[in-house]
């Protein structure tokens, strides 16, 4: 599997409050971010893979929600994790 248990706790230690700290928008973002750019990368090979795609999908609009509500709440954090993980140009 291409997300275990060591890369979950390392994309939170690194991107959320603490490697525990699973809840943090942050963390959540990061780790969306990762599994988008998997899906992307499978796609890119599996072309009438629907499912897949459907699932990218839904996981860009789950990370966009994030992202609108940490904007609201703290428009730092937002800037910060947006520039950190390279999500505009």
């Amino acid at each position: 599997m291409y997300l275990t248990a060591e890369k979950k706790r390392e994309i939170f230690a690194k991107y959320g409050k603490a490697d525990a700290d699973t809840g943090s928008a942050e963390g959540q973002i990061a780790l969306f971010t990762f599994r988008i750019k998997h899906l992307t990368d499978h796609l890119k090979k599996n072309k009438k893979d629907l499912f897949t795609q459907r699932s990218l999908i839904r996981l860009v609009g789950k990370r966009r929600r994030l992202l609108d509500y940490l904007k609201e709440k703290d428009i730092e954090r937002y800037r910060a994790i947006v520039k950190e993980l390279g999500l505009r140009k």
